[in-house]
């Protein structure tokens, strides 16, 4: 396995900034800050990127600008430009099944009502691999999905997030170092402190 793409799925412009459906977008800054590597937009893949170094290796970063429901078409364009297949993408997104920042790793299974993985899965297929960051199930039963993954996180949750940004930078340094099942041994492993994603 040589992951060569980590994608952020999320919505573009200020209006969804700090949304639970913008978390894939929030790790993907965090990851690109940490190399101060500068985002561009590049028109021909509808998304803004940017490159880092990881030993010898470039690491291509996405984060699609189509809205969420059209991410495949921009990460399919930046695959088929590249050469690469499906199992060289890693994308980092929401999961409302995982409790506040616990996160899991997969490279299977459905897209969970996900509309942004929906979209993958029929763009470019199956073997991507998926970095699910938890957002927390509905705090109301009747409340609608789509209204509750475009609310904003609470202060609270905002400082939760934050604190495991370093975690989740160096569990997707591990899935770049190793293969799949190594890195999901590694952090799929439930730790039963608070908050803890490895």
């Amino acid at each position: 396995m040589s992951i060569t793409v980590i994608a952020g799925l999320g919505n573009p412009g200020p209006k969804y900034l700090h949304t639970r459906h913008n978390v894939g977008f929030e790790a993907l800054n965090y990851l690109a800050n940490a190399s101060n590597a500068k985002w561009k937009l590049e028109a021909r893949f509808e998304a803004e990127t940017t490159t880092i170094q990881h030993t010898s290796r470039k690491i291509l970063l996405v984060k699609p600008q189509t809205f969420m429901n059209a991410s495949g078409r921009s990460l399919a364009a930046v695959l088929r430009y590249h050469k690469l297949e499906a199992h060289q993408l890693l994308v980092v997104y929401d999961d409302i099944t995982l409790d506040l920042a616990r996160c899991k790793l997969s490279i299977n299974g459905s897209a969970g009502g996900h509309n942004g993985i929906a979209d993958l899965l029929t763009q470019i297929g199956i073997g991507f691999g998926r970095f699910r960051i938890g957002v927390g199930a509905k705090t109301h039963k009747e409340m609608d999905l789509a209204d509750y993954v475009l609310s904003k996180f609470t202060k609270d949750e905002q400082i939760i997030l934050k604190n495991q940004m370093p975690n989740y930078l160096e569990h997707m340094v591990r899935i770049i170092d190793s293969d799949y099942d190594t890195a999901m041994n590694s952090i799929n492993q439930r730790n039963p402190s608070e908050h803890e994603c490895n």
